[in-house]
Protein backbone atom coordinates (compact mmCIF):
# COMPACT_ATOMS: atom_id res chain seq x y z
CA UNK A 1 0.00 0.00 0.00
CA UNK A 2 1.00 3.51 -0.74
CA UNK A 3 2.05 5.74 1.99
CA UNK A 4 -1.39 7.88 2.21
CA UNK A 5 -3.37 4.66 2.76
CA UNK A 6 -0.81 3.61 5.55
CA UNK A 7 -1.28 7.15 7.09
CA UNK A 8 -5.05 5.81 7.53
CA UNK A 9 -4.57 2.51 9.26
CA UNK A 10 -2.28 3.98 11.24
CA UNK A 11 -4.53 7.05 12.23
CA UNK A 12 -7.69 4.58 12.92
CA UNK A 13 -6.53 3.03 16.68
CA UNK A 14 -6.25 6.22 17.88
CA UNK A 15 -9.05 8.60 16.58
CA UNK A 16 -10.53 10.59 18.33
CA UNK A 17 -13.15 12.11 16.37
CA UNK A 18 -15.88 10.09 15.33
CA UNK A 19 -15.18 9.85 11.73
CA UNK A 20 -12.50 9.69 9.70
CA UNK A 21 -13.38 10.44 5.81
CA UNK A 22 -11.48 9.23 2.70
CA UNK A 23 -11.60 10.59 -0.65
CA UNK A 24 -10.74 8.00 -3.57
CA UNK A 25 -10.39 8.66 -7.43
CA UNK A 26 -10.48 6.41 -9.71
CA UNK A 27 -8.57 2.82 -9.04
CA UNK A 28 -6.48 4.41 -5.99
CA UNK A 29 -7.34 1.38 -4.09
CA UNK A 30 -10.53 1.80 -2.40
CA UNK A 31 -11.41 -1.36 -1.61
CA UNK A 32 -8.20 -2.73 -0.79
CA UNK A 33 -8.38 -0.08 2.18
CA UNK A 34 -11.68 -0.66 3.40
CA UNK A 35 -10.48 -4.79 3.29
CA UNK A 36 -6.96 -3.59 5.32
CA UNK A 37 -8.92 -1.33 7.40
CA UNK A 38 -11.88 -3.93 8.00
CA UNK A 39 -8.83 -6.49 9.20
CA UNK A 40 -7.23 -3.87 11.44
CA UNK A 41 -10.28 -3.23 13.09
CA UNK A 42 -11.49 -6.87 13.70
CA UNK A 43 -8.75 -7.67 16.02
CA UNK A 44 -10.44 -7.04 18.85
CA UNK A 45 -13.57 -8.72 20.82
CA UNK A 46 -16.37 -7.40 18.61
CA UNK A 47 -16.92 -8.11 15.03
CA UNK A 48 -16.56 -4.78 12.21
CA UNK A 49 -19.60 -3.79 10.38
CA UNK A 50 -18.77 -3.01 6.68
CA UNK A 51 -21.80 -0.97 5.20
CA UNK A 52 -21.69 -0.79 1.40
CA UNK A 53 -24.56 0.55 -0.93
CA UNK A 54 -25.90 -1.81 -3.05
CA UNK A 55 -25.49 -5.90 -3.29
CA UNK A 56 -23.20 -6.09 -5.80
CA UNK A 57 -20.42 -3.86 -3.78
CA UNK A 58 -21.22 -6.37 -0.85
CA UNK A 59 -20.41 -9.39 -3.00
CA UNK A 60 -17.31 -7.61 -4.67
CA UNK A 61 -16.02 -7.08 -0.93
CA UNK A 62 -16.61 -10.42 0.34
CA UNK A 63 -14.35 -11.93 -2.86
CA UNK A 64 -11.56 -9.69 -1.92
CA UNK A 65 -11.95 -10.55 1.78
CA UNK A 66 -12.07 -14.44 0.92
CA UNK A 67 -8.92 -14.28 -1.46
CA UNK A 68 -6.76 -11.25 -0.14
CA UNK A 69 -7.77 -12.08 3.96
CA UNK A 70 -9.02 -15.65 4.54
CA UNK A 71 -7.77 -16.02 7.81
CA UNK A 72 -10.79 -13.48 8.88
CA UNK A 73 -14.44 -14.83 9.50
CA UNK A 74 -16.39 -13.58 7.56
CA UNK A 75 -19.92 -13.19 7.23
CA UNK A 76 -23.00 -11.98 5.06
CA UNK A 77 -25.44 -10.09 6.21
CA UNK A 78 -28.74 -10.54 3.36
CA UNK A 79 -32.34 -9.22 3.07
CA UNK A 80 -34.57 -12.73 2.86
CA UNK A 81 -35.36 -11.88 -1.42
CA UNK A 82 -31.90 -11.25 -1.92
CA UNK A 83 -29.90 -14.80 -4.05
CA UNK A 84 -26.27 -14.91 -2.80
CA UNK A 85 -24.50 -15.80 -5.92
CA UNK A 86 -23.59 -19.71 -5.75
CA UNK A 87 -19.83 -18.92 -5.49
CA UNK A 88 -20.15 -17.21 -2.26
CA UNK A 89 -22.88 -19.63 -0.81
CA UNK A 90 -20.28 -22.54 -1.57
CA UNK A 91 -17.44 -20.61 -0.22
CA UNK A 92 -16.20 -22.25 3.37
CA UNK A 93 -14.80 -18.95 4.96
CA UNK A 94 -18.28 -17.21 4.24
CA UNK A 95 -21.48 -17.64 6.48
CA UNK A 96 -24.54 -16.14 4.96
CA UNK A 97 -27.59 -15.05 7.32
CA UNK A 98 -30.26 -12.75 7.34
CA UNK A 99 -30.60 -11.99 11.01
CA UNK A 100 -27.30 -10.43 13.05
CA UNK A 101 -27.95 -12.59 15.96
CA UNK A 102 -27.06 -15.72 13.95
CA UNK A 103 -23.82 -14.13 12.57
CA UNK A 104 -22.38 -11.56 15.14
CA UNK A 105 -20.54 -14.82 17.57
CA UNK A 106 -18.48 -16.27 14.69
CA UNK A 107 -17.47 -13.63 12.82
CA UNK A 108 -14.70 -10.73 12.57
CA UNK A 109 -16.29 -8.67 9.61
CA UNK A 110 -19.75 -8.46 8.68
CA UNK A 111 -20.77 -7.46 5.28
CA UNK A 112 -24.07 -5.98 4.27
CA UNK A 113 -25.97 -3.09 2.29
CA UNK A 114 -27.18 0.30 4.38
CA UNK A 115 -30.60 -1.27 3.96
CA UNK A 116 -30.13 -4.32 5.47
CA UNK A 117 -28.31 -2.44 8.53
CA UNK A 118 -30.62 -0.25 9.44
CA UNK A 119 -33.10 -2.71 10.04
CA UNK A 120 -30.44 -3.99 13.21
CA UNK A 121 -31.95 -1.32 15.88
CA UNK A 122 -30.53 -3.25 19.03
CA UNK A 123 -26.84 -3.74 18.40
CA UNK A 124 -23.60 -0.83 18.40
CA UNK A 125 -20.56 -1.80 17.57
CA UNK A 126 -17.15 0.62 18.08
CA UNK A 127 -16.51 0.58 14.79
CA UNK A 128 -17.98 0.90 11.28
CA UNK A 129 -16.57 1.24 7.94
CA UNK A 130 -18.49 3.11 5.00
CA UNK A 131 -18.01 1.84 1.58
CA UNK A 132 -18.88 4.24 -1.67
CA UNK A 133 -19.82 6.58 1.27
CA UNK A 134 -20.77 9.37 -1.35
CA UNK A 135 -23.32 6.98 -2.60
CA UNK A 136 -25.02 7.20 0.55
CA UNK A 137 -27.91 8.97 1.02
CA UNK A 138 -27.91 11.18 4.19
CA UNK A 139 -31.04 9.70 5.42
CA UNK A 140 -29.53 6.17 5.28
CA UNK A 141 -26.36 7.38 7.42
CA UNK A 142 -29.01 8.88 9.95
CA UNK A 143 -30.33 5.37 10.22
CA UNK A 144 -27.42 3.20 10.24
CA UNK A 145 -25.39 5.77 12.27
CA UNK A 146 -27.20 4.54 15.60
CA UNK A 147 -25.02 0.85 15.30
CA UNK A 148 -21.60 2.53 15.39
CA UNK A 149 -19.23 5.07 17.65
CA UNK A 150 -16.81 5.79 14.91
CA UNK A 151 -16.82 5.51 11.04
CA UNK A 152 -14.53 5.30 8.35
CA UNK A 153 -16.06 6.88 5.54
CA UNK A 154 -14.49 5.95 2.28
CA UNK A 155 -15.94 6.84 -1.48
CA UNK A 156 -15.58 8.39 -5.28
CA UNK A 157 -15.90 12.10 -4.37
CA UNK A 158 -16.22 12.36 -8.48
CA UNK A 159 -18.90 9.11 -9.20
CA UNK A 160 -22.39 8.93 -9.48
CA UNK A 161 -24.12 10.99 -6.58
CA UNK A 162 -26.89 9.37 -4.47
CA UNK A 163 -30.23 8.91 -6.62
CA UNK A 164 -33.77 8.60 -6.48
CA UNK A 165 -36.65 6.93 -8.36
CA UNK A 166 -39.64 9.61 -7.38
CA UNK A 167 -39.07 13.58 -7.24
CA UNK A 168 -37.30 14.66 -4.08
CA UNK A 169 -37.23 18.45 -5.87
CA UNK A 170 -39.60 19.59 -2.43
CA UNK A 171 -36.74 19.18 -0.80
CA UNK A 172 -33.78 20.80 -2.13
CA UNK A 173 -32.26 23.29 0.30
CA UNK A 174 -33.37 22.03 3.21
CA UNK A 175 -30.84 20.67 5.87
CA UNK A 176 -32.65 17.59 5.90
CA UNK A 177 -32.64 16.99 2.54
CA UNK A 178 -32.23 13.08 2.08
CA UNK A 179 -30.62 13.19 -1.53
CA UNK A 180 -27.31 14.86 -0.18
CA UNK A 181 -24.49 12.50 0.28
CA UNK A 182 -23.78 11.21 3.53
CA UNK A 183 -20.12 12.29 3.16
CA UNK A 184 -21.60 16.03 2.35
CA UNK A 185 -23.82 16.24 5.80
CA UNK A 186 -20.95 14.81 7.83
CA UNK A 187 -18.10 17.60 6.70
CA UNK A 188 -20.98 20.51 6.28
CA UNK A 189 -21.95 19.45 10.75
CA UNK A 190 -17.93 18.18 11.61
CA UNK A 191 -16.06 20.46 10.49
CA UNK A 192 -12.84 19.58 12.51
CA UNK A 193 -13.40 15.71 10.52
CA UNK A 194 -10.25 14.66 9.46
CA UNK A 195 -10.07 14.24 5.83
CA UNK A 196 -7.59 12.14 4.02
CA UNK A 197 -6.94 11.35 0.29
CA UNK A 198 -5.68 8.63 -1.99
CA UNK A 199 -3.15 10.43 -4.52
CA UNK A 200 -2.77 7.45 -6.86
CA UNK A 201 -4.81 5.80 -9.28
CA UNK A 202 -3.57 2.28 -9.75
CA UNK A 203 -5.62 1.48 -12.17
CA UNK A 204 -5.66 4.57 -14.90
CA UNK A 205 -2.68 4.96 -17.12
CA UNK A 206 -0.84 8.04 -17.23
CA UNK A 207 -2.47 9.04 -20.58
CA UNK A 208 -5.89 9.22 -18.52
CA UNK A 209 -5.18 11.21 -15.52
CA UNK A 210 -4.84 14.42 -16.96
CA UNK A 211 -8.11 14.63 -18.51
CA UNK A 212 -10.30 12.96 -15.65
CA UNK A 213 -8.64 15.04 -13.18
CA UNK A 214 -9.30 18.41 -14.65
CA UNK A 215 -12.60 17.32 -15.48
CA UNK A 216 -14.16 16.07 -12.59
CA UNK A 217 -11.69 16.08 -9.58
CA UNK A 218 -11.04 20.19 -9.43
CA UNK A 219 -10.29 19.67 -5.83
CA UNK A 220 -8.41 16.36 -5.49
CA UNK A 221 -4.98 16.03 -7.19
CA UNK A 222 -4.08 12.24 -8.02
CA UNK A 223 -1.56 10.87 -10.71
CA UNK A 224 -1.18 7.14 -12.16
CA UNK A 225 1.04 4.91 -10.43
CA UNK A 226 2.29 3.15 -13.46
CA UNK A 227 4.39 4.81 -16.45
CA UNK A 228 3.94 5.22 -19.93
CA UNK A 229 6.13 2.09 -20.82
CA UNK A 230 3.96 0.08 -18.18
CA UNK A 231 1.23 -0.19 -20.73
CA UNK A 232 1.28 -1.63 -24.22
CA UNK A 233 -1.42 -1.82 -26.55
CA UNK A 234 -0.48 -3.87 -29.75
CA UNK A 235 -2.17 -5.52 -32.70
CA UNK A 236 -1.88 -8.30 -35.26
CA UNK A 237 -0.95 -6.35 -38.80
CA UNK A 238 -3.12 -6.00 -41.52
CA UNK A 239 -3.36 -4.58 -45.37
CA UNK A 240 -6.56 -3.17 -45.30
CA UNK A 241 -7.53 -0.74 -42.27
CA UNK A 242 -10.96 0.24 -42.07
CA UNK A 243 -12.39 3.31 -39.93
CA UNK A 244 -12.73 0.67 -36.85
CA UNK A 245 -8.87 -0.71 -37.29
CA UNK A 246 -7.91 3.51 -37.10
CA UNK A 247 -9.93 4.02 -34.11
CA UNK A 248 -8.34 0.90 -31.74
CA UNK A 249 -5.20 1.86 -33.21
CA UNK A 250 -5.18 4.86 -32.39
CA UNK A 251 -6.87 4.64 -29.32
CA UNK A 252 -3.90 1.99 -28.56
CA UNK A 253 -1.34 4.89 -29.08
CA UNK A 254 -2.69 7.64 -27.30
CA UNK A 255 -5.23 6.06 -24.72
CA UNK A 256 -8.19 7.79 -26.07
CA UNK A 257 -10.46 7.87 -29.30
CA UNK A 258 -13.42 9.29 -30.28
CA UNK A 259 -15.39 7.60 -32.94
CA UNK A 260 -17.95 9.97 -34.30
CA UNK A 261 -20.76 9.27 -36.38
CA UNK A 262 -22.65 11.37 -38.32
CA UNK A 263 -25.38 13.92 -36.72
CA UNK A 264 -28.57 12.70 -36.38
CA UNK A 265 -31.19 12.91 -33.34
CA UNK A 266 -31.78 9.57 -32.62
CA UNK A 267 -32.82 9.52 -29.01
CA UNK A 268 -31.73 6.45 -26.81
CA UNK A 269 -32.15 4.18 -28.91
CA UNK A 270 -29.54 3.98 -31.61
CA UNK A 271 -28.95 1.00 -33.93
CA UNK A 272 -26.04 2.31 -35.92
CA UNK A 273 -24.29 3.21 -32.58
CA UNK A 274 -25.25 -0.10 -31.07
CA UNK A 275 -23.73 -2.27 -34.05
CA UNK A 276 -20.77 0.49 -33.52
CA UNK A 277 -19.65 -0.59 -30.33
CA UNK A 278 -19.89 -4.27 -30.50
CA UNK A 279 -17.81 -3.92 -34.08
CA UNK A 280 -15.43 -1.98 -32.15
CA UNK A 281 -15.02 -4.95 -29.56
CA UNK A 282 -14.96 -7.45 -32.29
CA UNK A 283 -12.27 -5.79 -33.96
CA UNK A 284 -10.10 -5.34 -30.41
CA UNK A 285 -10.57 -9.37 -30.29
CA UNK A 286 -10.09 -10.48 -34.46
CA UNK A 287 -7.08 -8.07 -34.75
CA UNK A 288 -5.37 -10.23 -31.33
CA UNK A 289 -4.81 -7.39 -29.02
CA UNK A 290 -2.27 -8.30 -26.37
CA UNK A 291 -2.03 -5.95 -23.41
CA UNK A 292 1.30 -5.67 -21.28
CA UNK A 293 1.13 -3.76 -17.84
CA UNK A 294 2.77 -3.88 -14.32
CA UNK A 295 0.73 -7.43 -13.34
CA UNK A 296 1.57 -8.93 -17.02
CA UNK A 297 4.71 -7.84 -18.22
CA UNK A 298 5.24 -10.46 -20.36
CA UNK A 299 1.58 -9.80 -22.44
CA UNK A 300 -1.52 -10.63 -21.91
CA UNK A 301 -4.16 -11.69 -25.25
CA UNK A 302 -7.12 -9.51 -24.62
CA UNK A 303 -10.40 -11.20 -23.97
CA UNK A 304 -13.97 -10.71 -24.01
CA UNK A 305 -13.77 -10.10 -20.23
CA UNK A 306 -11.72 -7.54 -20.57
CA UNK A 307 -13.61 -5.29 -22.49
CA UNK A 308 -16.86 -3.31 -21.35
CA UNK A 309 -19.19 -1.62 -22.82
CA UNK A 310 -21.27 1.06 -21.16
CA UNK A 311 -24.38 3.53 -21.41
CA UNK A 312 -26.42 5.52 -19.46
CA UNK A 313 -29.65 3.85 -19.82
CA UNK A 314 -30.51 0.16 -19.04
CA UNK A 315 -32.84 0.29 -22.00
CA UNK A 316 -29.47 1.09 -24.31
CA UNK A 317 -27.58 -1.87 -22.07
CA UNK A 318 -30.24 -4.81 -22.98
CA UNK A 319 -30.37 -3.53 -26.87
CA UNK A 320 -26.74 -4.23 -27.16
CA UNK A 321 -26.80 -7.13 -25.07
CA UNK A 322 -29.72 -8.53 -27.05
CA UNK A 323 -27.62 -7.51 -30.60
CA UNK A 324 -24.44 -8.96 -29.47
CA UNK A 325 -26.39 -12.28 -28.22
CA UNK A 326 -27.92 -12.69 -32.00
CA UNK A 327 -25.40 -11.29 -34.06
CA UNK A 328 -21.91 -11.30 -31.95
CA UNK A 329 -21.66 -14.41 -30.38
CA UNK A 330 -17.74 -14.32 -30.34
CA UNK A 331 -18.12 -11.36 -27.87
CA UNK A 332 -20.10 -13.88 -25.03
CA UNK A 333 -18.21 -12.50 -22.05
CA UNK A 334 -18.25 -8.53 -22.52
CA UNK A 335 -19.47 -6.62 -20.14
CA UNK A 336 -22.02 -4.38 -21.15
CA UNK A 337 -24.26 -2.33 -18.70
CA UNK A 338 -25.07 1.15 -17.26
CA UNK A 339 -22.68 3.58 -15.39
CA UNK A 340 -24.65 2.64 -12.43
CA UNK A 341 -23.98 -0.67 -12.41
CA UNK A 342 -20.01 -0.36 -13.86
CA UNK A 343 -18.84 2.00 -10.87
CA UNK A 344 -16.48 0.12 -9.00
CA UNK A 345 -15.27 -1.96 -11.99
CA UNK A 346 -12.43 -2.37 -14.14
CA UNK A 347 -11.27 -3.64 -17.67
CA UNK A 348 -8.43 -3.34 -19.88
CA UNK A 349 -10.62 -1.41 -22.57
CA UNK A 350 -13.72 -0.08 -22.01
CA UNK A 351 -15.95 1.44 -25.16
CA UNK A 352 -18.44 4.09 -23.83
CA UNK A 353 -21.74 4.91 -25.57
CA UNK A 354 -21.65 8.65 -25.06
CA UNK A 355 -24.99 9.49 -22.95
CA UNK A 356 -25.42 13.15 -25.42
CA UNK A 357 -24.90 11.10 -28.32
CA UNK A 358 -28.17 11.68 -30.45
CA UNK A 359 -29.74 13.99 -28.32
CA UNK A 360 -32.39 16.78 -28.77
CA UNK A 361 -31.57 17.92 -25.56
CA UNK A 362 -28.85 17.55 -22.92
CA UNK A 363 -31.23 16.94 -19.47
CA UNK A 364 -29.57 17.19 -15.81
CA UNK A 365 -29.55 13.06 -16.45
CA UNK A 366 -27.59 13.48 -19.66
CA UNK A 367 -25.42 15.86 -18.10
CA UNK A 368 -24.57 14.63 -14.37
CA UNK A 369 -20.21 14.47 -14.23
CA UNK A 370 -20.77 11.50 -11.81
CA UNK A 371 -22.16 9.46 -15.03
CA UNK A 372 -19.35 10.09 -17.68
CA UNK A 373 -16.48 10.25 -15.02
CA UNK A 374 -17.82 6.21 -14.30
CA UNK A 375 -17.95 5.47 -18.29
CA UNK A 376 -14.87 7.14 -18.35
CA UNK A 377 -12.57 5.77 -15.82
CA UNK A 378 -12.92 1.84 -15.90
CA UNK A 379 -10.29 1.39 -18.34
CA UNK A 380 -6.42 0.31 -17.62
CA UNK A 381 -5.40 0.45 -21.23
CA UNK A 382 -7.75 2.58 -23.36
CA UNK A 383 -11.08 4.13 -23.37
CA UNK A 384 -12.95 4.35 -26.96
CA UNK A 385 -15.90 7.06 -27.11
CA UNK A 386 -18.87 6.26 -29.71
CA UNK A 387 -20.74 9.60 -30.06
CA UNK A 388 -22.83 11.36 -33.07
CA UNK A 389 -21.27 14.21 -34.09
CA UNK A 390 -23.30 17.60 -32.59
CA UNK A 391 -22.49 17.53 -28.88
CA UNK A 392 -20.60 20.46 -28.69
CA UNK A 393 -23.60 22.59 -30.12
CA UNK A 394 -26.00 20.17 -28.11
CA UNK A 395 -23.95 21.57 -24.98
CA UNK A 396 -24.19 25.51 -26.14
CA UNK A 397 -27.33 25.52 -26.65
CA UNK A 398 -28.01 24.28 -23.23
CA UNK A 399 -26.23 25.96 -20.78
CA UNK A 400 -25.62 25.00 -17.30
CA UNK A 401 -28.91 26.59 -15.53
CA UNK A 402 -29.03 24.95 -12.41
CA UNK A 403 -30.11 26.73 -9.35
CA UNK A 404 -28.03 27.27 -6.33
CA UNK A 405 -29.52 26.02 -3.32
CA UNK A 406 -28.12 26.35 0.47
CA UNK A 407 -26.86 23.80 2.74
CA UNK A 408 -24.66 20.39 2.66
CA UNK A 409 -21.90 21.01 -0.32
CA UNK A 410 -21.33 18.42 -3.12
CA UNK A 411 -17.81 18.00 -4.05
CA UNK A 412 -19.36 16.53 -7.77
CA UNK A 413 -18.04 18.51 -10.42
CA UNK A 414 -20.22 20.60 -12.69
CA UNK A 415 -22.06 18.55 -15.60
CA UNK A 416 -21.89 20.78 -18.31
CA UNK A 417 -18.13 22.25 -17.69
CA UNK A 418 -16.95 18.54 -17.20
CA UNK A 419 -18.46 17.00 -20.67
CA UNK A 420 -17.34 20.01 -22.29
CA UNK A 421 -14.17 19.59 -20.66
CA UNK A 422 -13.99 15.74 -21.82
CA UNK A 423 -15.50 17.11 -25.34
CA UNK A 424 -12.47 19.16 -25.49
CA UNK A 425 -9.60 16.46 -24.64
CA UNK A 426 -11.53 14.14 -27.15
CA UNK A 427 -11.41 16.80 -30.27
CA UNK A 428 -7.75 15.58 -30.19
CA UNK A 429 -8.43 11.99 -30.64
CA UNK A 430 -11.34 11.78 -33.08
CA UNK A 431 -11.72 8.90 -35.68
CA UNK A 432 -14.76 10.00 -38.09
CA UNK A 433 -17.05 6.99 -39.32
CA UNK A 434 -17.23 8.81 -42.68
CA UNK A 435 -14.60 11.20 -44.65
CA UNK A 436 -15.26 14.91 -43.60
CA UNK A 437 -16.29 16.88 -46.57
CA UNK A 438 -13.22 19.52 -47.17
CA UNK A 439 -13.59 22.83 -47.07
CA UNK A 440 -12.80 25.51 -49.98
CA UNK A 441 -10.25 27.95 -49.42
CA UNK A 442 -10.94 31.71 -49.82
Amino acid sequence: MDQAARAVLEQLPTLTHRGLVVDSPPGAGKSTLVARAADTLAQSSTPCPVIAQTNSQVDHLLRRFARHHPHLRTARLTATDYTVPHDLQAHPGIRIGTRIEALEKTADVIVGTAMKWATVTDRRWPWAIIDEAYQMRSDTLLWTAGIFERALFVGDPGQLDPFSEVATDRFHGLSHDPMNSAVAVLLANNRDLPVHSLPVSWRLPPSAVPPISNAFYPSTTFHAGSSEADRTLTFSPLDIRTPTDEVIEHAARTGWALFELPARITGQHDAEAFHTTLGIADRLLTRRAITTCEANPEGHALQPGDIAIGTAHRSQAHDIRALLARHYPQLHGVTVDTANRLQGCEFRVTIVLHPLSGRGDASAFHLEAGRLCVLTSRHRHACIVVARAGIAELLDAHPSNDPAHPGAASKIADGWEANHAVLAHLTQHTIYAQAQPRRRRG
